[in-house]
């Protein structure tokens, strides 16, 4: 730990317990991690708590593990000993399928065993359950979806109001005998999906299940758009109008350049808005944003692009991994900017509970009260 301040160096101690753990930690989440400290004051351990979360922190299954090595190195003392260079080397060993830059500071074979390993597992305990949930929800979106009335009539047997146009047509063709009524109503279509997906390096653990997930919206909802917003905005819907999971995120990947980059999210955004035929596609639809909230640098451009959302949005809701956290608060400058923008902030940590909100999105909004009220 020689070379960088002593508080620094109990950081990084503990994102060294979390990979000697099993925790899959890269070399940039490590940087995040203390860029997340820096950005969140810190006033309370729970800041560091939530930039751990945020940056370096743990899928959902494995929460309870995250909170005990939490508690044993910031506030215990029978912290277990911090394996050497054997177990290092054993992290190296599995590390085939993890995509690292090209200027890792470590060498590539000097870690991520335990990475791959972990991500295996997760995989194999994973497949049954999640395919089944996303081809349910695939097949139940489209039903879910909030409706517009389109400028189109429809013929109707109740709850309309009086077709004169085929009213007349009946009574000219039959004489001037119409036994029943003939109704009309206005034509209702599913609403647009749009989803953004943050794919920074601090959402690099919920990457790929949010690529399962815009999969399967783009198969229930023929309408939907996907983007994904990172240093660089990237429309992916045509691969993943694909029918075959497996080759549609292949494409994808091939497609994407910014995985697990850095977070640019306002003027990512602001490049999405200032493009006419894709701010054209938010105009009316339910747009879903996959992302931490956590951005670098000024927020500015967050809110401003946030702000220009929701002025076409029939409504705006952030996803964020951190809100599965109940000690959760929205206490960064750019989500504190972005809340008034926003119709909801829910927990966007798994599949079940993003496939749960985005098939109630056909439900009324929470006020900005009740927003508040939860998150403050």
């Amino acid at each position: 730990m020689t070379g960088v301040p002593r508080a620094s160096g109990h950081l990084l101690g503990f994102a060294r317990v979390l990979r000697t753990a099993g925790f899959a930690i890269a070399p940039e989440q490590v940087v995040a991690f203390l860029q997340g400290v820096s950005l969140l004051g810190p006033r309370s351990m729970d800041d560091i708590r939530a930039a751990a979360l945020a940056t370096v922190g743990p899928t959902p299954d494995r929460f309870d593990d995250f909170e005990r090595l939490f508690e044993l190195w910031f506030f215990g003392t029978g912290m277990p000993a911090v394996a050497g260079d054997a177990d290092e080397a054993q992290q190296v060993k599995d590390d085939g399928d993890q995509r690292e830059p090209a200027d890792d500071p470590e060498p590539r074979q000097e870690r991520g065993g335990e990475v791959a390993t972990a991500a295996e597992q997760l995989a194999r305990r994973r497949l049954v359950t999640d395919a089944d949930r996303l081809a349910a929800f695939a097949g139940a979106l489209r039903g879910a979806l909030p409706v517009r009335r389109t400028y189109r009539n429809e013929r109707a047997r109740s709850r309309g109001e009086p077709d004169l146009r085929r009213s007349l047509r009946m009574i000219v063709a039959r004489d001037g005998d119409v036994p029943t009524p003939l109704l009309r109503r206005r034509r209702q279509t599913p609403r647009r999906l749009l989803v953004l997906i943050d794919i920074s390096g601090s959402m690099k653990h919920h990457t790929r299940n949010h690529m399962q997930l815009a999969h399967a919206i783009v198969q229930g909802a023929p309408g939907a758009e996907v983007f994904t917003v990172g240093t660089r905005l990237t429309r992916i819907t045509r691969p993943l109008r694909l029918r075959q999971a497996d080759q549609a995120l292949a494409r994808v990947a091939e497609l994407v350049e910014d995985w697990d980059g850095g977070t640019r999210i306002g003027p990512t955004l602001l490049t999405f808005l200032g493009i006419p035929r894709f701010a054209a596609l938010a105009r009316g639809a339910a747009i879903v944003i996959l992302s931490d909230g956590l951005e670098r640098g000024s927020h500015a451009d967050m809110e401003t692009a946030l702000r220009r959302l929701s002025a076409k949005a029939f409504r705006l809701s952030l996803c964020s991994p951190l809100v599965a956290d109940p000690r959760f608060r929205p206490r960064t400058a750019a989500l504190q900017a972005a809340l008034p923008f926003l119709d909801d902030l829910v927990d966007g940590a798994s599949v079940a509970s993003l496939t749960r909100f985005i098939l109630s999105l056909a439900r009324p909004a929470p006020s900005a009260s009740d927003l508040w009220r939860k998150v403050s």
